[in-house]
């Protein structure tokens, strides 16, 4: 892919404004793409994929599940919804940057509280818009996910040459445990349900069936969703001991999502898992990073995808019921259900490319999905998951 000079990142921008580039993206290729920079001045070093969902952009930005990651945006209007603190999914941004077709677009929302560009800004993360999107995308579904370092300078003025040289350096995310970087420090009790119209997040009720949920990243939603599926959640860092979590005496065990490659974040989660596994008979329910976890310990293999899944369109199949559910996708890393063992069986699967979804054990109310269930990319065809896992506990109480 050859590079973008500066005056086709001129033109391609609306408005075009500008004189000169502010950003630049320097591939571990050589491709260098020029842009307009808002957001944190600096300098980032992550891999590089892409996002097709068309809203969502904050969820996705503070979602702890990009750590590691520069996001390219496929749909272009990002930013018309502005920014709020509600919306959320970890305290600040936890992505590496963000890739934009078109500069951010003015808000238009009674929620947002403050633009895009203020928001990132605030929160010193890194935006590069007025790239060509599409040709970044088709770049990393040719040649899966490259290595970049992003700059945004005020002053137009970069090192180029040191650039490539930060790209090439960054190892890149297989074989990194990033969940130690994003998981909480101490133990939390979680006292929020899911939104109200009129009510923001409603205090969820001290009872309910007791679960510890390990956290790899989690997602504030998805605390959520358990509180509102009637749970009692206490949240524990992702290095918990399977002695920790007993101490609780739960009545079952959620494995959240997370970034990073699941073999190098199994050293530790999947002895702890292992462990439940042979001294209780309480439901477990993983997510995500989780669902990678609970297949590792079960005694599958996980392997890197080329480019991954990640947006909110995505279809994936019951494959007991025949039910194709929209779903929200967000991982670089899939199990490979070909290694899976006997008593353990495949329950979804993606319509896109046929790579596993979920797992359930044939015997146990064991089980993990590799999607989003708690995301609503329209409809919210996943929520169930959530009512199953309660009446896992239900009927084992």
């Amino acid at each position: 892919m050859p590079d973008f000079n500066r005056s086709e990142a001129a033109e391609a921008l609306a408005p075009a404004a500008h004189t000169k580039p502010t950003a630049c993206i320097a591939l571990a290729d050589g491709t260098v793409v020029y842009g307009i920079g808002f957001g944190a001045e600096g300098i980032s070093t992550a891999e590089l994929c892409f996002n097709t969902a068309m809203t969502g952009y904050q969820e996705i930005m503070t979602d702890p599940s990009y750590a590691g990651q520069v996001i390219t945006f496929t749909f272009p209007h990002i930013g018309n919804t502005g920014t709020t603190p509600e919306d959320h999914e970890t305290a600040a941004p936890v992505a590496s940057g963000m890739v934009v077709k078109w500069d951010p677009t003015t808000p238009s929302n009674w929620r947002s509280t403050a633009p895009l560009k203020t928001w990132m800004f605030k929160n010193g993360c890194i935006g590069i818009g007025g790239v060509d999107t599409r040709r970044l995308t088709r770049a990393i579904r040719q040649q899966g996910a490259p290595h970049v370092a992003i700059q945004h300078a005020a002053n137009g003025e970069f090192d180029i040459d040191d650039l490539l040289a930060k790209a090439r350096g960054f190892n890149g995310i297989e074989g990194m445990d990033l969940a130690k970087e994003v998981t909480c420090d101490m133990p939390y009790k979680w006292n929020e349900q899911r939104w109200a119209w009129g009510e923001g997040y409603p205090e969820a009720p001290s009872s309910g069936h007791k679960v510890v949920a390990i956290d790899y990243g989690a997602k504030r939603n998805i605390l959520r969703c358990l509180a509102s599926a009637g749970c009692d959640v206490t949240v524990l860092p992702a290095t918990a001991t399977a002695e920790e979590i007993m101490s609780y005496e739960p009545e079952g065990l959620f494995l959240s999502n997370g970034p990073g490659d699941p073999k190098a974040t199994g050293e530790y989660a999947v002895p702890m898992i292992q462990e439940m596994l042979e001294k209780t008979d309480i439901p477990i329910f993983g997510i995500c990073l989780g669902h990678q976890m609970l297949a590792l310990a079960l005694g599958g293999k996980t392997l890197k995808m080329n480019h991954g899944h990640h947006g909110a369109n995505h279809p994936v199949k019951d494959v007991s019921t025949g039910k194709v559910e929209i779903t929200s996708m967000n991982h670089g890393f899939a199990v490979d259900s070909q290694t899976l063992p006997s008593g353990v069986r495949e329950t979804h699967i993606s319509l896109f490319d046929g790579s596993n979804c979920g797992i359930a054990m044939v015997d146990r109310p064991i089980f993990s999905v590799q999607h989003h269930p708690e995301a609503s990319p329209g409809p919210q065809d996943s929520f169930y998951l959530f009512e199953k896992f309660a009446s896992h506990m239900a009927n084992v109480k």
